[in-house]
């Protein structure tokens, strides 16, 4: 799958990608609900950062696009624990 760059320049957002996209990666390559939640749990944290973040500017086409990703990441992890409780 080809790795699409979002283009985001923000440090915060920078720091905090190299070690989401490794959990996503963990997340997709692990095999037992519960190891994926553990891991979803850790995203969690890591998105919240983004989300909770001291820089963000509502009208910073930059923060939006972060704040949709941090968004959609954390919605997933909620998924995937939700699944963990069902299983």
């Amino acid at each position: 799958m080809p790795n699409h760059e979002p283009g985001i320049k923000c440090p915060t957002f920078l720091k905090q990608e190299p070690g989401i996209n490794k959990l996503t990666e963990s997340i997709n390559q692990a095999e037992a609900v519960q190891e994926k939640a553990a891991l979803a749990l850790e995203l969690q944290k890591e998105v919240n950062v983004l989300l909770e973040c001291p820089d963000y500017k509502r009208d910073g086409v930059e923060c939006r696009n972060c704040h949709f990703l941090a968004t959609v990441r954390k919605k997933t992890a909620e998924i995937i624990i939700m699944a963990q409780k069902l299983a």
